[in-house]
């Protein structure tokens, strides 16, 4: 999607779930976490102690950025490793991006 391209309903519907994912302090820490994570990826290990929160409920908050489609995961062993979906992290910052100045 260009900058300068309007978004399509589903696409618009698609991005206010990711966006209303990225609302909530918690997920905002995790997803900081996944990004730049050594080798773009962060074992569940590493992120559950960073937070006064409980394992399911770390749990709950990943289920949710997956559900919005910014991060996938894959079970290898007894642990869970996370990485970022460029496809839709891309996609909300050229969104949010300031459109170049177009000159006369």
């Amino acid at each position: 999607m260009s900058i300068q391209e309007a978004l399509v309903e589903r696409r618009a519907a698609e991005l206010a779930r990711a966006f209303k994912a990225l609302g909530d302090p918690v997920r905002l820490r995790l997803l900081s976490m996944i990004a730049s994570g050594a080798g773009g990826e962060v074992c569940v290990c590493e992120l559950t102690p960073a937070f006064d929160l409980s394992q399911p409920t770390i749990s709950h908050h990943l289920k949710l950025l997956r559900q919005a489609g910014l991060i996938d995961c894959e079970r290898r062993g007894t642990w869970v490793y996370y990485w970022l979906r460029p496809d839709t992290t891309d996609m909300l910052a050229a969104l949010l991006a300031r459109p170049a100045e177009v000159t006369g």
